[in-house]
C-alpha cells in the first residue's frame, strides 16, 4: 500500500485537520470529528439546521459542503465506516436549536442506526430532528426492495435542497418534507475501473482484469452488481442512463439537473468525456438540463470510474439549486487560515460510581479475556469483513478491546452494572452497525439482570436470550440472513436449554459456543439478506459472514 498517511488509524482526524486549516469558515469539534460551520448563532436564533456525513473517504463529502446554504455540519466516521451515535449527537448539539434539525443519511445499515438513535437521544434532550434517507442507486432495482438501496453520489444534491431550504427559514417539516421528495425523484448509477485500497485494509478490495469494468457499484470500495467488458466512455454512458431513466420514468419534455461524480481516481479528461455524452443524450431524449456539474463530488478514496445522477426537476426544485451556497466543495475561495477548534457541547453528567461488587474480579478477568481474544483476531476478522463488506470490522473490535480494558473497576459493581458501562463503551468506541448491535445488546441484558448481585446460570440465559432479541428488533435481522444472528440466536437457544436442564453455568456455556460454532459454518452457505453483503448476492458466498466470527472470538474467550 503506498500512500500519503501517517498512521491508518488518525486518517481521519488528520485529514480533517487539514480541512478547516484550508477553509476559515469552518471549525472542528474538539472530541469528535465534526466539521460545522465556524460561526454559529445562539440557539434561539438558529434556523433549522442541516446535517450529513457517514464514512470518510468520501472527500469532498462530506465537511466539504459545510457552509453557507448547505450543511450546518458534517460527522465523518472511519473510512467506509459510519460515525458512532455519539459523534453525531455531538453535531447537532453544536449546531441544532428548538428549530431542531434535518439529518441527511445514505441508505446503509451502519448511517441508519448511529443517526437515527443520535435523532432519538437528541429528542429526548428536547432538539426536534427530522431525517431524510436517500437511497439512490438505481442499479440494485432487480436486487433488493426500493427501501434497501444504497445511497450514493446523488445524496451531494440533497445536501444542497436541504440547505437552500433552510437557509429560506421554513420550518423543520418543509425543510424535511423538500428534502424528502427530491431524494424521491433521484437516480444514480455507477461503474469502476479499478478496486480502492482502504487504509486500514491495506490491499485493494477486489481485482478486476484490464479489460473489464464493474457496473453497478456502490462507494464503499465493494464489487458492482455485475462485471462486464471494458467498453467505450459512450456506450457505458448509455448503459447507465438507461437504468437512471428508466426507474426514474423520465419522459421527453420534462426536466433534470444532471451529476457526473469521478469515484476518486479518474482524471477530469475523462469526466469531461462522460459528461459530453450524457448532456447529448439527454437533449436527444427530449429532457431539457438546465443544470448540470461535473467532478469529485463524492468518492470511493482512489477508485477510477464515475456515476451518473439525475434529479428530477419543477420550479421549486430548480430554484433551491440555485440558492446562494458557499462551501468549499461548491464555491472555494482558496484562502488559508489556522484551524479553528471549538468545544463540544457537553453531554449529560455520567451516573455516580460505586464500590465493586463481590462478582467484580469474575466479570473484569472475562473482560481481559475477552478483550484479548478481540485484538488477537484483528487481522482474521479485517480478512473476513473484506470479502463482502468493507473491510473495517478488525479494526473496530480491537478499538472496542481497548475501551473494554479502560472501564474503572467501579463499573462491576454488579453484573448489571458491569454490563451497562461496557454497552456505554462500545456505543463510544465501535462505529459502523456493530457499535449500536453491541451497545443494545448489553444495555438490554443489563436492564434483565438489574437487582441481582449474585446471578445464577439461569439469570445469564434469560439476559443472553433478551440480548439477541434485542439485536434482532434493532437491525431486523432473522436467523438465516447470514448476519451476527446466525451464531448469536442459536447460541441463546442451547444457553437456555443447557440451563433449564440443570446444568452448571461452565457447562451451559460449552453448549453455547458449540451451538455459535455451527451457526458460523452454516453462513458460508446462506444468502445474504441484509447489511453490504446483501448487495452482493450469491457473490458473497463461500466465506462465513464476519460477524458471526466476531461473535465467536469473544464467546470462546469466555468458555477459558
Amino acid at each position: 500500500m503506498k500512500k500519503l498517511i501517517n498512521d491508518p488509524r488518525r486518517v481521519v482526524r488528520q485529514m480533517l485537520e487539514g480541512q478547516v486549516a484550508l477553509h476559515p469558515g469552518q471549525a472542528l469539534l474538539a472530541g469528535e470529528d465534526v466539521v460545522l460551520r465556524a460561526e454559529i448563532p445562539p440557539p434561539a436564533a438558529r434556523r433549522v439546521a442541516v446535517l450529513s456525513g457517514g464514512g470518510a473517504g468520501h472527500e469532498p463529502a462530506h465537511a466539504g459542503y459545510v457552509g453557507e446554504g448547505l450543511l450546518d455540519a458534517a460527522i465523518a466516521g472511519d473510512v467506509f465506516t459510519s460515525p458512532s451515535t455519539d459523534a453525531v449527537l455531538s453535531g447537532i448539539r453544536a449546531v441544532a436549536g428548538p428549530a431542531g434539525a434535518v439529518l441527511v443519511v445514505k441508505n446503509y445499515t451502519g448511517d441508519r442506526l448511529n443517526f437515527g438513535l443520535a435523532a432519538e437521544l437528541a429528542r429526548a434532550e428536547g432538539i426536534p430532528c427530522d431525517i431524510v434517507v436517500v437511497a439512490d442507486d438505481v442499479a440494485l432495482r432487480d436486487t433488493v426492495p426500493p427501501e434497501r438501496r444504497r445511497g450514493i453520489a446523488g445524496t451531494v444534491l440533497i445536501h444542497k435542497i436541504a440547505g437552500a431550504a433552510a437557509a429560506r427559514g421554513l420550518p423543520l417539516g418543509e425543510v424535511a418534507g423538500m428534502a424528502r421528495a427530491a431524494a424521491e425523484n433521484l437516480g444514480s448509477m455507477g461503474v469502476a475501473l479499478g478496486a480502492c485500497t482502504v487504509p486500514a485494509a491495506g490491499r485493494p478490495g477486489f481485482t478486476l482484469e484490464e479489460d473489464a469494468v464493474e457496473l453497478g457499484l456502490g462507494i464503499h470500495g465493494e464489487q458492482g452488481v455485475r462485471r462486464a467488458p471494458l467498453q467505450p466512455a459512450d456506450t457505458l454512458v448509455d448503459t447507465l442512463l438507461d437504468s437512471i431513466l428508466t426507474d426514474l420514468g423520465l419522459r421527453a419534455g420534462e426536466s433534470a439537473a444532471l451529476l457526473v461524480n469521478g469515484l476518486g481516481g479518474t482524471p477530469p479528461m475523462e469526466l469531461a468525456i462522460v459528461a459530453r455524452h450524457a448532456l447529448a443524450r439527454l437533449r436527444r431524449e427530449g429532457i431539457e438540463v438546465p443544470r448540470a456539474w461535473c467532478g469529485n463530488y463524492l468518492t470511493a478514496i482512489e477508485m477510477p470510474g464515475c456515476s451518473l445522477s439525475l434529479l428530477r426537476l419543477d420550479a421549486d426544485r430548480l430554484a433551491l439549486l440555485d440558492a446562494p451556497g458557499h462551501a468549499p466543495a461548491w464555491l472555494a475561495d482558496g484562502r488559508v487560515a489556522e484551524p479553528r477548534i471549538l468545544p463540544e457541547t457537553p453531554s449529560p453528567a455520567p451516573r455516580e460510581a460505586t464500590a465493586p461488587g463481590s462478582l467484580a474480579p469474575a466479570l473484569r478477568g472475562g473482560l481481559e479475556r475477552v478483550a484479548a481474544a478481540l485484538e488477537k483476531a484483528e487481522a482474521e476478522l479485517t480478512a473476513l469483513d473484506s470479502a463482502a463488506g468493507d473491510g473495517d470490522l478488525g479494526l473496530s473490535m480491537a478499538r472496542g478491546a481497548a475501551a473494554l480494558r479502560a472501564l474503572p473497576e467501579t463499573a462491576f459493581a454488579t453484573p448489571a452494572t458491569g454490563l451497562a458501562h461496557m454497552g456505554e463503551a462500545l456505543r463510544r468506541a465501535i462505529a459502523g452497525s456493530s457499535g449500536p448491535f453491541y451497545a443494545v445488546a448489553l444495555l438490554r441484558a443489563a436492564r434483565r439482570l438489574e437487582g441481582r448481585e449474585a446471578s445464577d446460570a439461569t439469570d445469564w440465559a434469560a439476559a443472553f436470550r433478551e440480548a439477541v432479541e434485542a439485536i434482532a428488533a434493532l437491525g431486523g435481522a432473522r436467523p438465516g440472513d447470514r448476519t451476527m444472528l446466525d451464531a448469536l440466536h442459536p447460541a441463546a437457544e442451547a444457553f437456555s436449554d443447557a440451563t433449564g436442564r440443570g446444568s452448571g453455568l461452565r457447562d451451559a456455556w460449552g453448549e453455547a459456543v458449540a451451538a455459535a460454532e455451527a451457526g458460523l459454518q452454516a453462513t458460508a452457505t446462506m444468502q445474504p439478506r441484509l447489511g453490504r453483503a446483501a448487495y452482493l448476492g450469491d457473490r458473497a458466498r463461500g466465506q462465513p459472514d464476519a460477524g458471526a466470527a466476531g461473535v465467536l472470538v469473544w464467546m470462546r474467550a469466555l468458555a477459558r
